[in-house]
């Protein structure tokens, strides 16, 4: 995870789902750790959770890209949607496959199918069963996905295609003739 440390992204819900499942299984215990960077008014909160969830606190933009560069999957569980989110663009910009929430912002523009990562409702039952999908897939599918992510991300979120996009909108408004796309 990364961004601001607040309570609508849904930080406690991932907290919950993995002390539950590190409670039911010891292989899923030994082998997961949940990286978090980011800073906000909840960091202190994240601190002294045990061995496997490490809090990095906030990154530079090199360490950021070393931070993508070493998870397996990047986890959103915000609570709302947010118009476009960064964080999961970031994730999938550096081939990473996203696990979120089912919030229109996110299923509607970045995780529009199962190829390119996981939803799941905003509920620690929901979550949990979403992580051991992770878990049992394994790294073979999470690299497929975050591939597969990544391509849709150069195709459509690069700064210079949002860039593009805005400015047709915003010359669509006054002028229709810009509102058809090729």
């Amino acid at each position: 995870m990364s961004g601001r440390l607040v309570k609508d992204k849904g930080h406690p819900l991932i907290f919950q789902a993995l002390k539950e499942i590190f409670m039911e299984n010891n292989r899923f215990q030994q082998s997961v750790v949940l990286v978090i960077a980011g800073d906000g008014p909840w960091g202190a909160r994240y601190k002294d959770r045990g061995a496997n969830i490490l809090v990095l606190g906030p990154l530079g933009r090199a360490d950021l890209a070393k931070f993508y560069n070493a998870i397996d999957i990047f986890v959103h569980p915000t609570l709302r949607g947010q118009g476009l989110d960064q964080t999961p663009l970031e994730a999938i910009l550096s081939g990473k496959p996203v696990m979120t929430t089912r919030v229109a912002s996110l299923t509607g523009s970045v995780i529009v199918g199962p190829e390119l990562g996981y939803t799941f409702s905003p509920t620690v039952e929901s979550l949990k069963k979403t992580l051991y999908r992770v878990w049992k897939d394994g790294k073979v599918v999470l690299e497929k996905k975050g591939k597969a992510a990544r391509q849709r991300g150069l195709k459509l979120f690069t700064a210079t295609k949002m860039t593009a996009a805005y400015e047709r909108l915003f010359l669509c408004m006054p002028k229709e003739a810009y509102c058809k796309y090729p």
